[in-house]
């Protein structure tokens, strides 16, 4: 764990060290990849199948790539009451938070007649990849889905390896909620081919969402251009900013709640008060002793962990900035004072008593967010990533007399003969007078 204090001269130099490693966090998959790509748009389900037996263990046919409703339906029923209860909350606030972001169209007419718009449609058909294996992410399942349905989106295609044959109840559960029934047992950069090219029995997609191992990101990667994606996900990572009115055991529990994703996430404190970062420190390492995944917590604390201690919150603010994280709480007395001096974060959690893990299930707003401080140009998963624009133009004859000049005198500086007849014979039959 790196500590960082800004009145150290070294400071500039240890923190631009600590910000720089966020962008040298790579695996390099890329050739293996590529074969897979390759292999999946020449062989089709052949190759799905190969690789599924490969990777997974699992035996499948292209009349079994599918799961079947009745095993949708057969699984999802043996989630409890409690748990379904749960995951149907999260559900109806996520919904309602993502319908609150639809926009409308525009249509005005302006000063010069011309009659001006802008219409939204959403996609035909996108693909969600889901982590499968041991761990279960029903949350992801809600994330990418409900935007995309409330979107408009008809059509949404699910990928969830199952390692061994084995099928996860709760994420087949959450499809359920989500009113997703095309549901394929595949994974890896195998699934995000067949997504992105189609084969005999997947049809292709139009945008690929959801996370994934290395191997599922370069696949993103590759296939970006044929379709769209929602981004390259890198490691988790929290900033927390907290004044020492707040109970160390909460921050430090806050910070062991993103370092415990994986041996590459990152957790950093930041705060005016060293004494009180001690005490962090020391609960954090009390917490460890029983934490479940204590290993990967731990090395993930050991490795990326930080504690920044600054002179005042107006520098914190400019310190968290440069940070751009993923996730950034504010644990002081103002927390939306302090948020207005954020440009640069994926998401804030504001208060002491709003941990990040509230946007992870249960908040409303969208738990896909920018990562490895891509949050200085990007923003979090929305309508808008299944939504397009299209704009549009209706002009008369006292339209065109009025902006048609000006395009031809610029299409003719340009050099575009055709360009500018088009303009200017429609205006010669309206009486235009070139001078």
């Amino acid at each position: 764990m790196k500590w960082l204090q800004s009145s150290d001269t070294d400071f500039e130099t240890r923190l631009s060290s600590l910000l720089a490693d966020r962008s040298a966090v790579e695996t390099s998959v890329s050739t293996p990849v590529r074969d897979i790509i390759a292999a999946i748009r020449a062989q089709g389900d052949t190759a799905l199948c190969d690789y599924t037996a490969r990777f997974d263990r699992l035996a499948i046919t292209p009349e079994t790539i599918r799961i079947s409703e009745a095993e949708i339906a057969q699984e999802a029923d043996k989630v409890d009451a409690e748990l379904m209860e749960a995951l149907t909350l999260a559900a109806t606030r996520i919904e309602s938070f993502h319908r609150a972001q639809m926009p409308s169209d525009l249509s005005y007419t302006d000063d010069a007649g011309l009659t001006l718009g802008m219409r939204w449609t959403s996609l035909d058909a996108v693909g969600l990849y889901v982590p499968g294996g041991k761990a279960a992410y029903p949350s992801s399942v809600l994330m990418n889905a409900l935007p995309a349905r409330v979107a408009g989106v008809e059509r949404i295609a699910m990928c969830v390896p199952c390692p061994d044959g084995v099928l996860n109840p709760l994420v087949l559960a959450a499809a359920r909620v989500c009113g997703v029934s095309e549901i394929y047992r595949i994974g890896g950069a195998q699934a995000v081919a067949a997504l992105a090219y189609g084969t005999a029995t997947i049809p292709p997609v139009d945008r690929i969402v959801g996370p994934g191992n290395a191997y599922v990101a370069e696949a993103k990667r590759q296939v970006f251009g044929h379709v769209g994606i929602d981004s390259i996900a890198g490691p988790s990572e929290v900033v927390i900013v907290a004044d020492n009115r707040n109970e160390p055991r909460f921050v430090a529990l806050d910070l062991l709640a993103q370092a415990e994703h994986d041996e590459l996430a990152q957790a950093v404190l930041i705060t005016d008060d060293a004494a009180f970062a001690q005490t962090v420190v020391e609960a954090l390492g009390n917490e460890l002793q029983t934490l479940p995944r204590a290993a990967i917590a731990g090395k993930s604390w050991a490795d990326h962990g930080a504690v920044v201690i600054v002179r005042d919150w107006a520098e914190a603010a400019q310190i968290a900035n440069r940070f751009a994280s993923e996730h950034l709480e504010v644990m002081l007395d103002d927390p939306e004072g302090f948020a207005t001096q954020i440009r640069h974060a994926g998401a804030m959690f504001l208060g002491r008593n709003c941990p990040e893990a509230v946007g992870d299930y249960v908040g409303g707003p969208n738990h896909v967010l920018p990562t490895s401080r891509t949050a200085r140009f990007a923003s979090g998963l929305s309508v808008f990533d299944f939504l397009k624009r299209t704009t549009s133009i209706a002009a008369d004859a006292n339209g065109l007399r009025a902006v048609g000049p000006a395009g031809v005198a610029l299409a003719r500086a340009e050099g575009l003969g055709a360009h500018a007849l088009s303009l200017s014979a429609r205006l010669d039959a309206l009486g235009w007078n070139q001078g």
